[in-house]
């Protein structure tokens, strides 16, 4: 009998992972939460079959590869560009009805986002990608008033939900915006029936077994829209009873597992595996959940698929400093695979992980 934590796992591809590419796991799992971009970064890394350094995957987002946009919950994620226009016009409707009382909050109307889109498309058009600053700028010598952090964000946040403008290439440490429809040439749009089964396949494929109140959770969409979405997805995917709930899954064969030496996972914070479920009993002990949720912005040690600790990074000239938090002691082939973990990060930043303190044991 499988967990629930071993499933997710796999479907998370967090084990055995078939990609080769940072694309391909965003695809998989629909989006991806990046509002830390440098760690977003290290959850698509640990879902590839050959380890990739950090400076691959910006390469990937510097080429477009992958796309970074408000499209679920008010927050950022990493989009397959291929997915982005059926997603964004699912999605967008919720994430804005949640955004309404903020909007009229900074005094932002119908008006002022026609005028800004114009602004937009015409600094932005022929390729071009601007800094935060830089379109600020721009809206300002218009005359328009970009003041506070609260407004200029509520703004850009409001076209990237309209599939106006998107992520481009970073400028040194900078973020950019570029026009969407540039940067991604036209694909094939879907209905919004198959759009919503299209995201419900994708979701309890990757992240099964979750119930409806999970997948509610992570899109940002209705029950009545998960529920309408599974009678129609149904053929592809099956529910199940695990301890009086139940979870959908794919009917894809779960395969068998290799051995029984201890996997050491260090999780980024808001990883797919931790945030995109309501319902967090399927990986903790429940004498750990308190613990977890004392930390909520730090990373989860994860060890076959349950968390056992939090950890933190912060860099020095040199290199990248980790603290650790365990709930339990580990054993020592715990203890070494969690320094094999520690080590796997290390390669992924391209330079040395000092580990402020040894695992319990």
């Amino acid at each position: 009998m499988h967990t629930i934590a071993d499933q997710r796992l796999h479907n998370q591809r967090l084990v055995a992972s078939p990609f080769s590419k940072p694309q391909e796991v965003v695809a998989w799992l629909g989006a991806v939460q990046s509002q830390e971009y440098l760690l977003a970064k290290w959850a698509l890394a640990l879902r590839l079959k050959q380890d990739v350094s950090d400076s691959a995957i910006d390469q990937a987002f510097a080429t477009g590869s992958i796309l970074r946009t408000h499209a679920m919950r008010p927050t950022w994620h990493f989009i397959a560009p291929a997915d982005i226009r059926w997603l964004l016009k699912l999605t967008a409707p919720r994430v804005h009805a949640l955004n309404d009382f903020y909007y009229r909050k900074v005094e932002l109307d119908a008006d002022l986002f026609k005028r800004t889109a114009d602004i937009l498309i015409r600094v932005l058009r022929d390729g071009k990608q601007l800094t935060r600053t830089e379109i600020a700028a721009q809206l300002q010598q218009a005359g328009i008033a970009t003041r506070g952090e609260l407004r200029f964000s509520y703004l850009l946040m409001y076209h990237e939900l309209e599939g106006l403008i998107c992520s481009g290439a970073r400028q040194g440490k900078q973020f950019t915006y570029t026009l969407l429809e540039e940067r991604v040439p036209s694909v094939q749009d879907l209905p919004r029936d198959q759009a919503l089964t299209e995201l419900v396949i994708r979701y309890f494929s990757s992240h099964g077994p979750a119930m409806i109140a999970d997948f509610v959770w992570w899109s940002g969409l209705t029950v009545t829209d998960a529920k309408a979405g599974l009678a129609l997805a149904k053929p592809r995917l099956v529910s199940e009873q695990i301890n009086g709930k139940t979870y959908w899954r794919s009917t894809a064969e779960f395969p068998a597992t290799n051995g029984n030496a201890p996997q050491v996972l260090l999780l980024p914070p808001f990883d797919e595996y931790a945030v995109s479920y309501r319902d967090h009993s399927g990986i903790f002990d429940p004498t750990h959940l308190e613990q977890a949720k004392a930390s909520p912005f730090h990373g989860l040690i994860v060890i076959a698929g349950r968390g056992v600790g939090t950890w933190r990074r912060s860099f020095n000239k040199k290199s990248a400093v980790i603290e650790a938090e365990f709930f339990r002691s580990l054993t020592t082939e715990e203890t070494a695979a969690f320094h094999a973990a520690v080590h796997r990060f290390g390669d992924f930043l391209e330079m040395p992980v000092v580990l402020l303190s040894a695992p319990p044991q």
